[in-house]
């Protein structure tokens, strides 16, 4: 039961952490149905960006809740900027053409920013400080869930709130959902289309950035190509649960993360990635629009 206990959190964590890159996507999805590949390389500049600044505020004898502070803040600030500049460059120039070309256009995206990164920094796998301190009040339970977890679960439940809050209650959120039912109209009413398509890509690249900051500081180190590979899963996640559905995003999220945790921890960790895009394609094969997402129907 223990054991049992331990895959089932662990599952929770990396699900969590697969949420905050997924709901990215998913919102991107939702307004201008593109698939964002570079999304996971912003996550992974999010983290070297922490890493940076951490170092820097350590030498300089700020204390460990600072650093966190501001490693965390201004590696959402430096990837915020990063995804208004890569939709304005690769994606805006590309919203009336062939779905085709914004595809392409967003792998090519992806790799360079995986490769600017390999030149501005190394290849290498580079040490990652624990920012998350463990709380003294959690001691007691620290062998059930760690402080780091802890955090983890809670950011990713506290920015699903706050997303949730923002789409349904605000009114950047109302020019979203009608920008997402139709673009026309939306402009018609006097509602700025790339205004809030730029927003849009700003809020998701500061969620990814957050998961950056918060997996990497858990784990102990990083390297330019961990965005891709937590990208794909992230992208698999907000399938599963329906792409364009926040609450699908993280529930596809969790349950591709309890997937991955059930399987290597009973049968083998050799196919880690295997089981997930089996899971993937079981799903699709009896729901094709994920487990929350709504079956389009087409206007004639």
């Amino acid at each position: 039961m223990d054991y049992f206990l331990e895959l089932f959190l662990g599952g929770l964590t990396r699900g969590s952490i697969y949420a905050l890159i997924a709901l990215g996507y998913t919102m991107v999805y939702g307004i201008i149905e593109l698939i964002n590949f570079a999304h996971g390389e912003i996550y992974m500049i999010g983290a070297f960006t922490a890493l940076i600044v951490a170092s820097v505020l350590s030498m300089l004898g700020f204390n460990h809740l600072t650093v966190l502070i501001l490693a965390s803040v201004l590696a959402v600030v430096y990837s915020c900027a990063y995804g208004f500049t890569v939709e304005k460059i690769a994606y805006k120039p590309l919203r009336h053409a062939p779905r085709l070309s914004a595809l392409i256009s967003a792998i090519g995206m992806s790799l360079f920013l995986q490769n600017y990164v390999l030149l501005a920094q190394t290849s290498d796998f580079l040490p990652f400080p624990s920012l998350i301190p463990d709380f003294d009040f959690w001691e007691p339970y620290a062998h059930i869930i760690s402080s780091p977890e802890l955090v983890i679960l809670g950011t990713t439940f506290c920015v699903m709130i706050f997303l949730t809050i923002l789409i349904k209650f605000t009114r950047i959120g109302k020019a979203m959902r009608a920008t997402s039912q139709d673009k026309i109209m939306s402009a018609l009413v006097g509602i700025d289309v790339n205004k809030i398509i730029s927003i849009t890509f700003i809020v998701g690249s500061g969620t990814a950035a957050i998961g950056g900051v918060l997996i990497a500081s858990h784990v102990g180190q990083i390297n330019f190509y961990v965005g891709f590979i937590a990208g794909i899963k992230a992208f698999v996640a907000a399938v599963l649960g329906g792409i364009g559905s926040i609450p699908g995003a993280v529930l596809g999220s969790l349950v591709l993360g309890w997937t991955e945790s059930f399987f290597t921890g009973y049968i083998s960790s050799d196919y880690e990635d295997v089981f997930a895009f089996l899971f993937l394609v079981f799903i699709l094969i009896f729901r094709p629009s994920g487990i929350l997402g709504r079956k389009e129907t087409k206007k004639v």
